[in-house]
């Protein structure tokens, strides 16, 4: 397996990011309505990555820089974004090594917290967080108050 930094318009991005709305949209009922731009994820304020394996797009993740504002992020903070494993690619251990290098790139851009919501009926990616050392925080960001959701955070 190979992680690849892209842009977060690349046409591999483009097709996990769809898949993973359609994953939000048979659990939830609804996609994510987050706003989000290929410039979000552009170094230094940002990263984007994908796992290839065999060439092929297995798994997604990125990272886009927030500070203080009303709602809810802090000063220095690096919000994690669309975390995503195909299905018949998980329980192999990628969306850890995808977690790992994100906030190994948020470090060395100087971001200080990790933030990220997930949706509470998304239990394996919440055992992944809690697992990697991640806790749980205030409500931040577009879904704070939402009763879906679930909010973690962790120093870097």
């Amino acid at each position: 397996m190979e992680i690849h930094a892209v842009a977060y318009d690349h046409p591999d991005a483009v097709e996990l990011s769809d898949q993973v709305q359609a994953e939000y949209t048979s659990r939830f009922g609804y996609d994510d309505t987050t706003p989000q731009r290929p410039w979000h994820f552009e170094p230094p304020q940002g990263l984007y990555l994908l796992a290839y394996e065999d060439g092929v797009p297995v798994a997604s993740g990125g990272w886009r820089a927030q500070d203080a504002d009303d709602e809810g992020y802090r000063r220095g903070d690096a919000e994690v974004k669309r975390m995503y494993v195909v299905p018949e690619a998980r329980g192999r251990g990628l969306a850890r090594r995808i977690l790992a290098a994100l906030e190994d790139s948020a470090r060395r851009a100087g971001r200080v917290r990790m933030v990220l919501e997930t949706g509470i009926p998304l239990t394996e990616a919440i055992a992944l967080y809690r697992s990697s050392g991640y806790v749980p925080t205030a409500d931040f960001g577009p879904y704070r108050g939402h009763p879906d959701s679930a909010f973690f955070e962790k120093t870097l």
